[in-house]
């Protein structure tokens, strides 16, 4: 004990209390104990700090001691100051530190020889634990995640969070999307959440962008990020996905896996999630909180990009269209520019909107209702929302038939901004009706617009006693005996307008693969009445005897299953198949290449507002190999044949009549390389090349169709008579090819002036619908989180009616199910489709001769209940020999636009029911009767009727429309 020293010495003993410090040693394993230190950072750092400064103040007590104390055996020689004898111990410490850091100032210095031993080998481990030690604590803390800390919504603000495939160009490309300025007050802030830190490139576009993007490092998977990124508080939380990923699958697993853990943690949170693989689809239904009701949605991008594509088989450039109309774009015109590139941008300039209808349309007709927008408001009035009587879920209804519109409904509009949609909301019959310029239609002092803007109920309740007395009307005519024996009577009033103004001369059509079609002509003049035409019913419901020709929900066609060996053709069969106005698949894949959904593509080509004579035949050139693992999901669809072949043979091209197809799909399945992605697009890019080259024989084999003609199948089945000319030049056939990265557009047209900088919508190919790539469905993201339906509208005009039923049943993985028909799934048939008419023949032929747009509008609305939605016209209108016979997309022209004879007209065209079963009709002895409910000579199957035929090419070598 000190005190036995201080005997000895004859004087007071510091002693070794100084090595109490050493204690400071435990003070990371209490702070552990307390669960105050829990991340393996602070840990580290509480142990160096603790260490350091217990030695630092350890070693300066021992030269307290020391210096203090001085040499034996007498003591005499302790440490003075100015005659003063003593050390303190802070000087100490203050030295200890000073020899520490190698500074060595020398105003204290060791004066015992043991003092300065100790200091000697003090300055060998305490230097070499300087050197260690602070660089490491300085480096944990300034490695503290620069990009840590918790969320702080100091202004009320609301914020999403995104997540997912977090780099430089998704993100660019989201925002640019996102805080664009057409878009309306967006006092949203953008929260990141991503385990790795930002490049400098995105440093840059996050300071720049600073009052609205935040940034925080971390993982979905831990609940104390999402805390910290406040999920919890937040709008939606969008998941974006890497469309250029190695493995689809693992992606889709990667980012259903942080829906889980976002759902987890909030259960009631709004979650958008980009997908890349359909099947994956339905891993999210397994999760209990994910609720589509509640605004959770998916953006199946492989479901969407094959059904953009295949909408572009039905009608070209419409894929390009839709792609301009949810992408949130502002055109920019130039005098400089050539004059299609203007007419273009300005379509570029339009987007989806929705706003409620004033009470100005409550009561009238959709059509009625479009047509007030367009030719009053200037606005492109697509679809409404139909809310269901039982208050369940409401619907969208695009271009419906007949439909009165109740008080407060939804509309979907094209316009240029959300400024501009306003109008349909302030609308007032008493007050705007005369004012011309629709600039000047803003919210007017009405009294009747005022009430209803308070709320009031009364003109809820006038429109449901309209509602109901129209249901009154409509159960007295159905009554038997009534002045009209159907409702169908009613119901088809808009189509049956036609024969007032077009004078059809129907013909009989051949019999396609042995399955009932429109015999309307030969019926009529016979004294029997046929059964079971256009709607494929046989004589009863007789559900045992009906054969299934639709799926169980009614709007796919179906068929039983078929191998795959009964659909391979070999190139010799193929020759010998004279095909036409089919669809080519050129297919690039691997065996194991990742599946990316065929079906996707086929599906809405076989949707049931088809009839099946209309439905195109689809021919896959690929390889067998590949094909063989998406069969069981395509079996149950007709009309599918297999060249197993390669896509840039030629010979295979050749058998397959390219030259006569309606389009031609160049589609790759297989993985881009790591070692460098532009190649992705290779095989796409020299198959398009390679068409282009082809040249094609000039005749035209039209083989007359005879008595007899029923009996000279082909191997697929098909009648062998060629409907119109197929194109002389490869670089005439419909094509369209899809892109994995954007850049390689510039590859696809070798007569473009594009810089390869250019973005992919102002590029010829894109601009003329020949080339799709993915990155287009970014934009989808923003969309569906600014407006839920706009999703539910695209996909149900993309994908021929996919509907959360049918995916369940897909979600079982045995595919379409069949199903007899019956009221309820025939009804399902009636719902609008994309089409493309001519104006080049047929009955709206004449405002093809200088007529304007807004004529053409009008009419085609008021005659045939089509709604135009765009043009597709010749990049080169003059008719000199070297004219090109590109065509690009006008998205809803100006109402003065100037048509020409060659444009095409994008239109959603209602479905045309032929003839219908009606059972109730008929004597009760087994004579039944048919119903001719609307056929009208627009709604006709591609290729044969004036109006909805093959797209017009009258310039070039191309294809020409044919009358029916």
């Amino acid at each position: 004990p000190p005190s036995f020293v201080s005997i000895y010495l004859n004087r007071t003993w510091i002693g070794l209390r100084f090595l109490r410090a050493l204690r400071l040693m435990t003070v990371p394993d209490i702070l552990q104990y307390l669960n105050i230190l829990k991340t393996s950072t602070s840990i580290r750092l509480a142990q160096l700090i603790s260490i350091f400064i217990s030695v630092w103040l350890t070693a300066a007590g021992i030269i307290h001691l020391l210096e203090n104390s001085g040499d034996p055996p007498d003591f005499s020689n302790a440490y003075e100051v100015n005659g003063t004898r003593g050390l303190s111990y802070w000087d100490c410490v203050y030295f200890m530190m000073v020899t520490m850091s190698t500074v060595g100032y020398g105003d204290i210095s060791c004066k015992t020889i043991l003092g300065k031993v100790a200091i000697i080998i003090f300055i060998f481990g305490g230097l070499a634990m300087f050197a260690s030690c602070i660089p490491e604590i300085i480096d944990l803390i300034g490695t503290r995640p620069k990009y840590g800390g918790c969320y702080k919504n100091e202004r009320g603000r609301r914020h999403i969070v995104v997540c997912g495939h977090i780099t430089y160009e998704s993100v660019s490309h989201f925002l640019k999307d996102f805080l664009h300025e057409d878009r309306e007050d967006v006092d949203v802030e953008v929260v990141f959440l991503h385990r790795a830190e930002p490049d400098l490139e995105f440093e840059g576009l996050l300071k720049r962008q600073h009052t609205r993007v935040k940034y925080f490092q971390g993982s979905l998977m831990n609940a104390m990020d999402l805390e910290r990124a406040k999920v919890h508080e937040a709008d939606a939380c969008l998941v974006l996905a890497n469309k250029y990923c190695q493995d689809p699958d693992a992606e889709d697993a990667a980012n259903i896996m942080r829906v889980i853990s976002i759902k987890n943690y909030s259960d009631d949170i709004r979650v958008i999630i980009q997908l890349m693989q359909y099947h994956n689809k339905a891993y999210l239904l397994n999760i209990p909180s994910w609720d589509w009701k509640q605004g959770d949605d998916v953006i199946c991008l492989a479901e969407l990009k094959l059904g953009f594509i295949a909408q572009s088989c039905l009608a070209p450039g419409f894929s390009t269209m839709m792609a301009n109309l949810f992408a949130m774009r502002s055109f920019k015109t130039s005098p400089d520019m050539a004059a299609w590139q203007n007419d273009y941008l300005q379509g570029t300039g339009c987007e989806m909107y929705t706003e409620t209808l004033s009470p100005t349309f409550t009561g009238m007709s959709f059509s009625q209702a479009s047509e007030l927008c367009f030719v009053k408001l200037k606005l492109l009035l697509l679809a409404i929302e139909v809310k269901s009587d039982d208050g369940g879920d409401s619907k969208i209804s695009i271009n419906p038939r007949g439909a009165k519109i109740p008080a407060n409904t939804v509309g979907f509009f094209i316009a240029q901004s959300a400024e501009e949609v306003k109008r349909a909301w302030f609308y007032c019959k008493a007050c705007h009706e005369d004012v011309k310029d629709e600039n000047q239609i803003k919210k007017c002092k009405c009294k009747n617009l005022a009430t209803f803007r308070k709320g009031v109920r009364a003109i809820q309740l006038v429109g449901r006693a309209s509602e109901h007395k129209d249901d009154d009307n409509l159960l007295a005519t159905t009554k038997p005996g009534g002045p009209a024996q159907s409702s169908m009577v009613n119901a088809t009033k808009p189509a049956n307008n036609v024969k007032k103004n077009v004078s059809v001369k129907e013909e009989p059509k051949p019999n396609m693969n042995g399955r009932p079609t429109n015999k309307a002509a030969v019926q009529q003049k016979s004294a029997k009445m046929e059964v079971g035409i256009a709607d494929d019913q046989a004589k009863d419901f007789d559900f045992e005897k009906t054969e299934m020709k639709y799926d169980s929900t009614g709007m796919f066609h179906w068929t039983p299953a078929r191998a795959i060996e009964d659909c391979i053709l070999d190139r010799n069969q193929a020759a010998m198949t004279v095909l036409n106005g089919h669809v080519v698949v050129c297919l690039f894949a691997d065996p194991d290449s990742p599946l990316i959904g065929l079906r996707n593509l086929v599906m809405p080509l076989r949707a049931s507002n088809f009839h099946y004579h209309e439905l195109k035949h689809v021919v896959i050139v690929g390889s067998v190999d590949y094909i063989r693992r998406e069969w069981k999901t395509l079996q149950n669809l007709p009309k599918i044949s297999v060249l197993n072949g390669s896509p840039l043979s030629r010979a295979d091209l050749r058998a397959v009549n390219v030259n006569l197809c309606d389009m031609c799909v160049i589609l790759s399945a297989k993985v881009p390389s790591n070692d460098d992605p532009t190649l992705a697009d290779k095989e796409a890019i020299l198959a398009s090349l390679n068409i282009k080259a082809m040249t094609f024989d000039d005749t035209i084999g039209v083989l007359s169709q005879n008595n007899g003609a029923s009996d000279s199948l082909s191997p697929l089945g098909s009648p062998i008579v060629l409907q119109r000319k197929g194109s002389v030049y490869g670089a005439n056939v419909p094509m369209i090819t899809e892109l994995v990265n954007d850049s390689n557009v510039q590859f696809l047209d070798q007569d473009d002036d594009d810089d390869p900088d250019t973005e992919l919508y102002l590029t010829q190919p894109f601009a003329c619908g020949t080339a799709f790539a993915v990155s287009v469905l970014d934009s989808l993201m923003s969309t569906t989180y600014f407006n839920q339906n706009a999703l539910t509208l695209i996909r149900s005009l993309i994908t021929g009616g996919a509907t959360p039923e049918l995916e369940l049943i897909l979600a079982e993985g045995a595919g379409l199910r069949g199903g007899y028909s019956t009221p309820e799934t025939l009804s399902n048939r009636d719902r609008c489709r994309v089409g493309q008419i001519s104006l080049f023949e047929g009955p709206l032929a004449s405002f093809g001769e200088g007529g304007k747009y807004i004529d053409l509008f009008v009419a085609a609305l008021r005659n045939y209940g089509m709604l135009c939605i765009g043009l597709y016209r010749f990049r080169d209108t003059a008719n000199a020999f070297d004219a090109s016979s590109k065509r690009y997309v006008i998205t809803n022209p100006p109402t003065d636009f100037n048509l020409l004879p060659s444009d095409q007209v994008f239109v959603l065209m209602q479905f045309d029911p032929g003839m219908e079963y009606r059972p109730d009709w008929g004597d009760g002895k087994g004579g039944e009767r048919l119903l001719r409910a609307g056929h009208s000579v627009v709604g006709g199957p591609p290729g044969h009727s004036v109006v909805g035929g093959p797209p017009g090419h009258p310039a070039g070598g191309g294809k020409k429309p044919d009358s029916s």
